[in-house]
């Protein structure tokens, strides 16, 4: 089944029959397609609303108790400290390395889904993070925490890597900013609800209550994965597969030829097969994806049966490179960065804030708190729906001709209150004025600064077709560094300028993120088809 989209592209190309090994024999047609609508068997783009939506469902609440294991813990550090005899340095560990590990095995997840798809990632790294969270809840002394931490945040960083992915491989282009404005209200939910959770639990049941209700949803979400998510991963539409793809048509006219040069010959009807396959002789020895170079040639699935993929196939460092080569894709990631940074700030210093000078316990600060959330969840809905209208108007302006930029058009009603809002909390907190004040430049701060973000998770998808896995999981990298480093010197810049101060010069961070995503607004589509044209001339030497 073709989608139309796809069908609307297609060019034919010549039928080339390939000889791997013996007696493999791989046949298909090279089709020059826009690769997120290659041929595919139960095209994903094709399911019914209720599958998309159930789909959607399930990575969202995955990706939320994610979120939600970052901060559920905080309320019960009192309570951990005390009972394991632990250190102000070993509890802030126990957060800093949950996120900062967060971040990074994602990378190797994304990999991992292009050789077994998204479901086996997603069931794999959910099982480790619901042994490694029982394994806290049931812990006796502090450095068990601390190594169990940074295992739950390995199995939890997959959620958070490529569910993005995912719906990018179930939504069009044009519905991606509602739905992933949709999925990214989730984890954002899970820190919102987080210190609420985690006071009404600490106070009632004690501090390992906290991870035992994480390990009870988790194993919720597991379940579902299991039984009601189908894998929603499709080879054709992944430039690591029709890579490997010409690796082996390579490795099979080699092995040809070293046989036996008389009497095994590769039939084309067109032209001769040498040129086809010495156009893919470059990128063998360089690493370059000649699929992407040239538009990309696209292969059913009928000629991959027999491609057996490893993780040596796969190695995410090449494309992970290749996406940091890109201007455009540097900045937006930049920027996401910023804003993530920014969240986790905001947060880690207002729970000091509302308990030094107001004088609030943990239930309190979460209830504070969740006005962050809140808004943030707001943004996000609003945000992603609004990115879609944006792209969908400036489409068909421009003659039913699209490109991944103009969806970041979207952000500019946001950006000029939000460094406005974060410099009216920071005189909030300053001044200690009534917290309905600082309620409300919570809000409007987290409304305002997740209103860019969805736009800006949407565009690194678009911007990046055929590799949305490696992209989403190189962002996830990305937020979680800027957020570590973020944490580490939020609390010494609080106490040694104030709230006043810092959230001013947060203000001017913002003002820097949105000059970053204004750049590839107006200059991103420039820049990311020199690259593209760059690659075209490598592939061709």
């Amino acid at each position: 089944m073709v989608s139309e989209e796809g069908t609307q592209h297609a060019q034919k190309s010549p039928r080339i029959a390939v000889e791997v090994g013996s007696p493999v024999v791989a046949f298909y047609d090279e089709i020059k397609t826009d690769i997120e609508h290659a041929a595919v068997q139960d095209d994903p783009f094709k399911w019914s609303n209720a599958r998309k939506t159930t789909i959607l469902v399930i990575v969202s609440a995955g990706s939320m108790i994610a979120g939600l294991a970052v901060s559920i813990q905080n309320p019960a550090n009192a309570q951990i400290q005390s009972d394991l005899r632990a250190s102000t340095s070993e509890i802030s560990w126990t957060i800093s390395v949950f996120i900062l590990v967060q971040g990074v095995p994602g990378l190797v997840w994304s990999a991992i889904s292009e050789i077994k798809g998204r479901k086996f990632v997603y069931v794999s790294s959910l099982t480790l993070f619901v042994v490694a969270s029982a394994v806290v809840a049931a812990s006796k002394t502090i450095g068990l925490v601390i190594g169990m931490r940074a295992v739950q945040a390995a199995g939890s960083s997959a959620l958070m890597s490529i569910a993005a992915a995912t719906l990018a491989d179930i939504y069009e282009p044009h519905e991606r900013g509602t739905k992933m404005g949709i999925y990214y209200s989730a984890p954002l939910l899970g820190p919102a609800l987080g210190p609420v959770l985690g006071g009404v639990l600490t106070q009632g049941l004690g501090w390992r209550s906290v991870f035992w209700f994480i390990t009870i949803c988790a194993g919720v979400v597991l379940f579902a994965l299991v039984f009601l998510f189908k894998d929603t991963f499709r080879k054709e539409r992944s430039l690591t597969y029709q890579n490997v793809l010409q690796i082996r048509t390579k490795e099979g006219e080699l092995q040809h030829q070293h046989l036996d040069k008389s009497s095994h010959a590769f039939s084309v009807t067109d032209k001769p097969a040498q040129p086809a396959l010495d156009s893919i002789a470059f990128p063998l020895q360089t690493g370059d994806l000649n699929v992407e170079a040239n538009g990309p040639t696209v292969a059913p699935a009928s000629c991959m049966k027999d491609v057996n993929v490893s993780l040596a196939d796969v190695n995410p460092f090449p494309p992970l490179l290749k996406i940091l080569a890109r201007l455009n894709n540097l900045a937006i990631l930049f920027a996401s960065g910023l804003i993530f940074a920014f969240s986790y700030s905001i947060s880690y210093t207002c729970s000091r804030t509302l308990s030094e000078y107001y004088g609030y316990n943990a239930l309190q600060v979460g209830l504070v708190l969740l006005s962050y959330g809140i808004g943030s969840i707001c943004g996000c809905l609003l945000g992603g729906r609004w990115s879609d209208r944006t792209f969908a108007r400036l489409k068909q302006e421009n003659g039913g001709q699209g490109y991944a930029e103009m969806r970041l058009a979207s952000t500019r009603p946001a950006m000029w209150f939000l460094p406005l809002a974060i410099i009216g909390y920071a005189w909030t907190c300053e001044k200690h004025v009534h917290v309905a004040a600082i309620c409300v430049m919570l809000c409007l701060s987290g409304f305002l600064s997740t209103w860019v973000y969805a736009s800006t998770l949407a565009y690194i998808v678009d911007a990046n077709p055929g590799r949305s896995s490696i992209v989403v999981a190189t962002n996830s990298a990305f937020r979680c560094v800027f957020a570590f480093v973020a944490i580490e010197v939020a609390i010494p810049i609080q106490v040694a300028i104030g709230d006043g101060y810092l959230y001013t010069l947060w203000g001017g961070i913002m003002i820097i993120m949105e000059i970053l995503t204004l750049a590839v607004l107006f200059k991103g589509k420039k820049w990311r088809e020199a690259c593209e044209e760059k690659d075209r001339r490598k592939s061709q030497l």
